[in-house]
């Protein structure tokens, strides 16, 4: 694996200064802007598991998609990756999922993700 990704608890450590900025900033435009930068937090530890489990991490990539609710990550793979991806009865899809979900209520967001083909 290519050592050019980082570490999950990288990708996990609090940067408070980004946070406060996000939550001080009364503009709505602004707002939304650090709660993309939050999601891409978050789109960056999917990224990490996905590439880390696919025959042909090349072929992986990630759309995030911000709206005033939530964000919602779609994550596309080859298709002979999908399976990989979704696990046997969708327990490694629900596994990514959970530690998203888990990332995204530390940074006091809200994210969902989704495999598309």
């Amino acid at each position: 694996m290519a050592e050019d990704h980082e570490t999950v608890s990288d990708i996990l450590t609090d940067d408070v200064a980004e946070k406060d900025v996000a939550r001080t900033d009364p503009s709505q435009d602004e707002a939304l802007a650090g709660e993309a930068v939050l999601s891409d937090r978050v789109a960056d530890l999917v990224e990490y598991l996905v590439v880390s489990i696919v025959d042909e991490p090349d072929s992986v990539s990630l759309e995030v998609i911000d709206s005033e609710d939530a964000s919602t990550i779609e994550v596309s793979v080859a298709d002979g990756d999908i399976a990989k991806v979704i696990g046997r009865r969708g327990r490694t899809i629900k596994a990514i999922r959970t530690l998203a979900r888990a990332l995204a209520a530390r940074l006091e967001t809200s994210v969902e993700v989704e495999v598309v083909g």
